[in-house]
């Protein structure tokens, strides 16, 4: 197990009718002014924007709201929010709804601290440091990202085709509202794009170039059982309440570190996915990581075969036939056919891609990540161009 620093300050307000307590705890806290950050039609129309905001209202806060972030959240929406922040004084973000919308709140957090352009902080050319962020507190809509507690943030700027990631403490939430009943309306692609997101951020961690750590492998296992167990419950009933609720909370673990912790992680899936909606950003990350994941593993399984078969044992109950190579490649499909069975893509064909568009994925890619990227295996500018490659269909 290798040396760790941890902290998740987040406290959890877990169960029905959970974000109605947000107004009391702001209160509670002596916030005077809140900037409520949302995305579009469904929070509004559902009568959650509504009810969060009379919740407020009733506990003497005052409050300004700015709608309309997008999936993949851009820079000039955090921008805009950034301006209302500074210019109305407020002292805590609450962000209604899942990861773009809590990732456009982490930036604006950020950015109402700064003096000078918040695109700075994410620009993979300069990431720029900083020391201080408005506190944010989350009302979750969607389990998939983890960004409720987690201490990363995506940013995208279409201008420059750019979509970059930073990670700091200073971003984590204060304390999230989770609400499984909210997410009982969320549409099909929508639920298992997402818990193929808390797959794969399992899957970032437990795919690591250290030695076995017992008790955080064990975690990871455990988790992914648990998803899912609770996958196939939602395809038979959308409606199952407790499933919802286990599915939650399992994106919460997947994404607040607790998977990695003592071990060395990867996150080349990711970065491989990030170029994709960075070039089309209506590209789901749940369903591009679908893609992008098993292709990965397929690329890399070499380096560690046995890692993928400890895998399919520990997840799937996949039982091995001694040749290493060949099992690990059955494990692979197995997790394919999973995502697929979920409603998921398999090729990059689906969502539109052509080759052509490799080039591109490669020049947002190296910007980001440079000359090399991944620790499972580490992979080059040549090495990720096979990948994308091997992702279309044909």
């Amino acid at each position: 197990m290798r040396d760790f620093s941890w902290i998740v300050p987040t406290r959890f307000v877990f169960g029905k009718d959970a974000e109605k307590e947000v107004g009391q705890w702001a209160s509670s806290m002596n916030y005077k002014k809140v900037l409520v950050v949302y995305g579009g039609g469904h929070v509004v129309k559902s009568g959650l924007l509504k009810k969060v905001l009379y919740a407020i209202e009733t506990s003497g806060i005052a409050h300004i709201e700015m709608g309309g972030v997008r999936p993949n959240p851009e820079i000039t929406v955090v921008r805009q929010g950034v301006e209302l922040a500074r210019s109305n004084n407020v002292d805590l973000i609450i962000a209604v709804g899942g990861g773009s919308v809590i990732d456009c709140s982490k930036a604006i957090a950020i950015g109402a601290k700064l003096t000078c352009d918040v695109w700075n902080v994410f620009d993979p050319s300069k990431h720029m440091q900083f020391s201080n962020a408005l506190p944010i507190a989350v009302i979750l809509t969607i389990p998939a990202s983890g960004s409720e507690s987690s201490d990363s943030c995506v940013i995208s700027n279409d201008e420059v085709g750019l979509k970059s990631a930073i990670t700091s403490d200073l971003i984590r939430a204060q304390v999230a509202f989770m609400d499984p009943v909210l997410t009982m309306s969320l549409p099909s692609w929508q639920t298992f794009s997402g818990i193929t997101d808390i797959c794969a951020h399992i899957m970032e961690r437990y795919f690591s170039c250290s030695e076995d750590v017992i008790s955080t492998d064990s975690i990871a296992l455990a988790l992914l059982r648990s998803v899912r167990s609770e996958a196939l419950k939602l395809i038979r009933d959308p409606t199952d309440y407790d499933a919802r609720a286990n599915i939650m909370w399992l994106g919460t673990l997947a994404h607040n570190g607790l998977a990695g912790i003592g071990r060395e992680e990867d996150w080349g899936s990711h970065a491989l996915e990030h170029e994709l909606s960075a070039v089309k950003p209506t590209v789901t990350h749940g369903a591009g990581l679908a893609v992008i994941f098993p292709a990965w593993m397929r690329y890399v399984c070499d380096a560690n075969p046995r890692r993928f078969i400890d895998f399919g044992r520990g997840v799937f109950g996949f039982v091995p036939t001694g040749d290493d190579l060949a099992d690990a490649s059955s494990v692979i499909d197995i997790v394919q056919k999973f995502f697929i069975s979920l409603g998921m893509p398999q090729y990059l064909d689906e969502f539109g891609f052509v080759h052509t568009d490799i080039d591109k994925f490669i020049i947002g890619l190296h910007e980001n990540q440079g000359k090399s990227f991944g620790s499972f295996k580490i992979l080059n500018m040549e090495d990720a161009r096979m990948i994308y490659k091997s992702a279309f269909k044909s």
